[in-house]
């Protein structure tokens, strides 16, 4: 008996890790059909451009096995440090890496305007920066929730909602590839004044990831008491992105982003919320397996 629960013990981990794994993958073909698409000549943009857009389709599809492994480990009980270790490693190369990769090629590779001026030749190094900043925030972002426990928001919320201390990485990195999508994979092509607001994007977006600003966990949303309105709303939200998944994936990755960035205003302007107890982030401790 002791045998078969060992082994049964051991195969929960297995589906868990698989999804880890899969979201590792994701990162993966991000970073090679990016690398694919420079390599291609300008008489062959539009096939570019198609695995570009791949590319940042699979950031997607890796935030959907993102939060799958860790709701899995959970209700498998089979969490572990070393699941919690493996997951954070996948995030910074899905979420961080492959993104920087990606935003790079996408916004920042664009003609520099004429005019001969010396700080257009900064253009460019900037660009190297900002997608280098974006990374080195990112793995930040994942380093501090790991060490942190229970950390409160500079501007706390409601105490019976949870809360992420700080932009998560995983939708850093929707927001990125909803960007790409949206222009079907067509680079920017000049970069004044596209590639310079691309850098600003970046350098936020570094920023949100490393502030102490609340964004909301959404985690209570479960719909246990109203499972009829839980399936209604995937079923809306499944046709949506179906087939609108352009202009609906980037206006949910922008609404999300300028939550806290609106959350933090009215702190500073309104009446505050009262403390809350705790608060959490999902791409450590959670889908540990």
């Amino acid at each position: 008996m002791r045998v078969r629960r060992k082994r049964r013990t051991n195969r929960s981990f297995v589906l868990p890790t698989m999804f880890t794994v899969g979201t590792m993958f994701c990162g993966y073909y991000t970073l090679v059909q990016t690398l694919k698409a420079v390599a291609l000549p300008a008489s062959r943009a539009a096939e570019a451009a198609l695995l570009l857009d791949y590319a940042a389709i699979s950031i997607g599809i890796a935030m959907l096995t993102d939060g799958l492994d860790g709701r899995i480990a959970r209700i498998t009980k089979s969490t572990s440090a070393f699941g919690g270790e493996l997951d954070s490693l996948a995030d910074c190369v899905t979420f961080g890496a492959a993104p920087a990769v990606l935003a790079y090629a996408w916004g920042m590779r664009g003609a520099l305007p004429s005019g001969g001026s010396p700080l257009l030749e900064l253009l460019p190094p900037l660009g190297y920066f900002c997608t280098f900043l974006y990374l080195t925030c990112g793995a930040a972002r994942l380093a501090r929730f790991n060490v942190q426990k229970d950390p409160l928001p500079k501007n706390p919320g409601l105490s019976h909602r949870r809360y992420f201390v700080g932009m998560p990485i995983p939708p850093c990195a929707g927001l990125l590839g909803a960007f790409v999508h949206f222009s079907e994979g067509y680079p920017i092509r000049e970069w004044w004044p596209g590639g310079v607001l691309w850098c600003l994007l970046m350098a936020s977006l570094g920023f949100l990831m490393i502030s102490g600003w609340r964004y909301r966990s959404f985690k209570e949303l479960a719909f246990q008491k109203a499972p009829a309105l839980g399936v209604v709303f995937s079923a809306t939200l499944i046709f949506l992105v179906w087939n609108f998944s352009r202009p609906v994936l980037l206006t949910m990755a922008s609404a999300f982003a300028l939550s806290g960035v609106l959350a933090r205003v009215v702190s500073l302007f309104g009446r505050p919320f009262p403390e809350l107890e705790g608060a959490e982030a999902s791409e450590g401790p959670p889908a540990q397996h």
